[in-house]
């Protein structure tokens, strides 16, 4: 029986590619990230924008991301926890805080242009499928503020809060291309959309009907569960009202801060605070002093 062939060696490894670091960690998709940021020639350098969503077990982060040599640069980024900002205190990872984090930062981006006033988006949503299209500006037809969703590893089943931020970004004025297959309230067989579901879970109405549920089948788990929103005196009657306020402030000032954080630190208050628990490296002769210091302080010890 002939000996079998060894496969692995010095010239199977002299010739062997380690992958992306990302990839071996299982964080970065380089099949769909190719495809989002490779930009065509006749472009010229212009920049491919992404909206990135992600989520985190109590966060959700927003970023408009534009990919270059020397690494990726965020345009504009939105986050959940900024929505206590505008009275949205609990729920911050559910379907209708991915909405308002979808229009703050679209909102965000649109005012940092400068086209705040000319791409208004949905001001009062109601569930149907609209694409943000070209408007008048100076006179001149102004085409929208484009850029791409990036799911990164998440799963894009329908219903998915990824397309709430989608959803409340491209409501918000920016001009994301998609379908409308992947909001909740699409139907498979009819292949249409019902705007009613649609805006029930943009106002939080799924979150409202399961407090009423589990209120009248389990009021102790109702008690753990959303002791938040019952210490706030939240009902499911008032969550409607409550995240429209937090879209018409939104809308107001995307740019609001918290009353506590005071001003902005400036750049130079941002590097004496990183250096103000970094030990000074020591020289040669200040090593050799202290290696004395604690060879006497041994010996008075041992005396």
């Amino acid at each position: 029986m002939p000996f079998a062939k060894l496969k692995k060696n010095s010239a199977y490894f002299s010739r062997f590619q380690v992958k992306y670091k990302r990839r071996r960690s299982g964080k970065t998709d380089y099949y769909a990230r190719k495809r989002l940021i490779t930009q065509a020639k006749n472009k010229y350098n212009a920049p491919k924008y992404r909206l990135v969503i992600r989520f985190t077990n109590k966060d959700i982060i927003a970023q408009i991301v534009t990919s270059e040599i020397t690494g990726d640069k965020v345009f504009v980024a939105a986050y959940a926890h900024e929505l206590k900002r505008y009275g949205v205190t609990h729920g911050l990872t559910n379907w209708a805080a991915c909405y308002c984090v979808g229009l703050l930062i679209a909102r965000r981006a649109l005012a940092k242009l400068d086209l705040a006033d000319t791409f208004e988006g949905v001001e009062e949503p109601d569930g149907e499928y609209k694409l943000t299209e070209a408007a008048e500006k100076d006179g001149e037809e102004r085409r929208p503020f484009k850029c791409y969703l990036d799911v990164g590893l998440g799963r894009t089943s329908t219903g998915a809060r990824v397309f709430g931020a989608m959803k409340g970004a491209s409501d918000g004025g920016l001009y994301i291309p998609h379908s409308d297959k992947r909001f909740p309230g699409y139907d498979v067989e009819s292949k249409e959309l019902d705007a009613e579901t649609l805006r029930k879970y943009i106002f939080g109405g799924h979150v409202a009907e399961y407090m009423e549920t589990l209120a009248d089948d389990d009021e102790e788990r109702y008690k753990g569960q959303f002791g938040g929103y019952i210490g706030d005196e939240i009902e499911a009657d008032g969550l409607e009202e409550l995240y429209a306020e937090a879209h018409s402030q939104i809308r107001e000032d995307p740019l609001k801060k918290d009353e506590d954080e005071g001003e902005k630190k400036t750049k130079e208050e941002w590097k004496a605070e990183g250096k103000k628990h970094r030990q000074n490296k020591l020289s040669y002769e200040q090593k050799q002093e202290r290696v004395q210091e604690k060879i006497k302080a041994k010996l008075a010890a041992d005396a």
